[in-house]
């Protein structure tokens, strides 16, 4: 079987987005997307994601020597929502969509992008490493189920309840704006790295999302494929 027949017959999984930001964030990307410069493709966009969270990372570690590096690093995460949600609206809106090519090379670019960002973090000074640690694994181990889940139950979460990539990128905006005034919370009688709850808690809450989702996936699969 040539290349060209295998891309035939290849099918898309069901997409399932369901954040609370998704119907309006869509409506806008459609309509940058129709005016996209042609001379512009997804894969320019694709990359200005990777540059974006990748020096996102970087101006989290000169955080720790000048802190206005935190206004840097919200207007890369910014850019990285342009680059990361475009590209894929941009390909089919101009019906350009390479399916195998675009999930396997955007997925592969969103884990050394988070990667990068967590080393980035853990070098700022404003969480501890083993904290950004936990929250990468948590990030890796929740990605592994979406993907797994992708090809065997042919349903593609692009979220997680009411969050998805924007959401949590909101939330990263909003507490490094807070880095900014307020580094430390105090909780139980005891000054903490603001980071360092609010990293504790998303890793947390990214291992729950991952167990439910796997156990509700593998009750799934037995039913479809019972014993006989």
């Amino acid at each position: 079987m040539n290349s060209l027949a295998a891309v035939r017959e290849f099918n898309s999984a069901t997409r399932v987005q369901e954040a609370l930001t998704a119907g309006v964030e869509k409506a806008a990307l459609i309509w940058m997307a129709e005016r996209t410069p042609r001379a512009v493709t997804a894969d320019h966009l694709t990359l200005l994601g990777l540059g974006a969270q990748l020096l996102a990372g970087v101006s989290y570690a000169l955080a720790r020597w000048n802190r206005y590096a935190l206004f840097a690093v919200i207007f890369f995460i910014a850019l990285n929502w342009l680059g990361d949600s475009l590209d894929g609206t941009l390909a089919r809106v101009r019906k350009q969509q390479r399916p195998r090519y675009g999930f396997y090379v955007d997925h592969m670019v969103d884990t050394f992008g988070a990667s990068f960002l967590m080393l980035g973090l853990a070098a700022s000074g404003y969480l501890h490493w083993q904290v950004a640690l936990a929250m990468l694994i948590a990030f890796l181990v929740l990605s592994i189920e979406t993907y797994l889940a992708t090809y065997t139950v042919d349903r593609f979460h692009m979220s997680h309840g009411l969050f998805g990539p924007t959401e949590i990128r909101i939330l990263l905006i909003v507490g490094t704006l807070a880095l900014y005034f307020h580094p430390y919370a105090h909780l139980f009688g005891r000054d903490f790295l603001l980071f360092d709850i609010g990293g504790t808690i998303g890793a947390a809450g990214m291992i729950l999302l991952a167990v439910i989702a796997t156990v509700r996936h593998t009750i799934e699969l037995y039913r479809t494929e019972p014993l006989k």
